[in-house]
């Protein structure tokens, strides 16, 4: 980032901070086998037959992990569905994801929810720009920083969600290094860059002789971070054929290393991070359930950086605070309505481009469309020739629906952005499509 000393100097300039946020939640009301509900909500919410669903629904056509419910940094609440057998309604429109309004219904299978204004209550902010070498002043990641805190003083299993580039990584050293456990070693392990046969190794270590190449004792990682905290990165990207050895050290708190008969204790946090949708995984099968909710006690979601654009000016001015250069107030303002799906880290790109050649030069690079704002490639990845280079390790019905999704999105945003408007009519002359087929589009995406 920058020294410490250029972080403080910077923090020191910004104004003060509000110390609570005036939120309205929304209250689900619905009937299934088991009688009438009424429940109020205000953030992520998990609905499903599950047990270990935030709301649980006795119907036997909702699906295990159906919907899920969170706040977006816009303060609004979506709901998103999580591959479900027979799909997630909102007003009689099948949707992947859509907002969810007060006087909406959704239907999950044969339950239909009425959604109605809840009450307003103040949520407690985080009384600083920084929580350890995290750094923000938006409200929604103050809230945050105030979620980690609560977190860093247990011993309990976190996963740290968010997009690429958001700074799953930094999350899990600030809270290792927030804990008890910060004299303790943190050990870092990357699950999607080593390949399965090696994993199992790494993870629990060996013994002399354990497989061919094992010429000497090796400890792993579980055992390396005893008395500290094991940092699992892209947890999604974990064989299934791993998942019930680390379910069971999870549960047990013991690892035996290969080739050794011996359990041996351990005394570990565990902090997992994934920019994967994997509770969608787990619908599909491609994760195991239970090993998610052991990973999953304490859930961190970090919102991508286009989610909260108050963050952005500060940023910027931490990552340039050393270097004599300032960036214009016009490319300020343009940064902050950037896609950003390189999130922080593209962010940081850019800075270090404006050191380079200067902001201007650096804004006109950006706007050329080079990789600043770009799609992120496992959605719509391009090869050397034009063509679409499509992972088969993605099924089809999501490669499709993620294609689909940001093609009517962008789509509409740029003829929003034409036309200076959002009336249906207008749009959908343009765009030569049926008016209800547009306004259910637009309400589909919060536009």
């Amino acid at each position: 980032m920058s020294t410490d000393d250029d972080l403080k100097t910077e923090v020191q300039r910004q104004p003060p901070l509000a110390l609570v946020s005036r939120r309205r939640s929304l209250v689900l009301s619905w009937t299934d086998q088991a009688g009438a509900h009424r429940e109020s909500i205000e953030g992520r919410t998990l609905l499903g037959t599950s047990t270990d669903a935030t709301l649980t629904l006795q119907d036997r056509s909702v699906s295990r992990l159906h919907a899920e419910l969170e706040r977006r940094g816009d303060g609004h609440i979506w709901i998103r569905d999580l591959g479900s057998t027979n799909g997630t309604w909102v007003d009689g429109v099948m949707v992947e994801r859509a907002r969810v309004t007060a006087g909406c219904t959704l239907r999950l299978g044969a339950t239909s929810i009425l959604v109605e204004t809840g009450s307003v209550s103040d949520v407690p902010l985080w009384p600083d720009y920084r929580f350890g070498a995290l750094v923000a002043r938006s409200e929604l990641m103050r809230e945050f920083f105030m979620l980690l805190s609560s977190y860093a003083t247990t011993e309990s299993s976190v996963l740290v969600q968010g997009e690429t580039g958001t700074g799953k990584e930094l999350v899990a050293r600030t809270l290792h290094e927030a804990s008890r456990r910060a004299q303790g070693p943190f050990i870092v392990v990357d699950c999607g860059a080593l390949p399965e046969s090696l994993l199992e190794s790494e993870l629990f270590g060996h013994t002399k002789g354990a497989f061919t190449g094992a010429l000497g004792a090796r400890v792993g990682a579980l055992e390396a971070a005893d008395g500290g905290t094991v940092f699992l990165d892209e947890i999604g990207e974990l064989p299934l054929a791993m998942q019930p050895k680390l379910l069971r050290v999870l549960e047990s708190k013991t690892i035996r290393r290969l080739g050794e008969a011996e359990h041996r204790r351990i005394d570990v946090r565990f902090v997992a991070a994934t920019h994967q949708d994997l509770r969608g995984m787990v619908a599909r099968g491609a994760f195991r359930e239970d090993l998610y909710f052991r990973l999953a006690v304490l859930p961190a979601f970090l919102a991508p950086l286009r989610d909260r654009p108050d963050d952005i000016p500060l940023l910027l001015n931490v990552f340039l605070a050393g270097h004599a250069v300032q960036v214009p107030k016009d490319i300020v303002a343009a940064l902050l309505t950037r896609p950003w799906a390189g999130n922080v880290r593209e962010l940081r790109s850019f800075a270090e481009r404006v050191v380079a050649v200067g902001p201007e030069k650096a804004w006109a690079i950006t706007r050329s469309g080079d990789d600043l704002g770009a799609p992120e490639p496992r959605v719509l990845p391009a090869s050397a020739d034009g063509t679409l280079s499509v992972s088969i390790e993605v099924p089809f019905k999501i490669l499709r629906e993620q294609w689909i999704d940001r093609l009517e999105r962008d789509y509409l945003t740029r003829l929003i952005a034409k036309h200076g408007r959002r009336e249906v009519p207008t749009l959908a002359d343009a765009a030569g499509l049926d008016r209800s087929y547009v306004h259910r589009l637009l309400r589909k995406h919060g536009l």
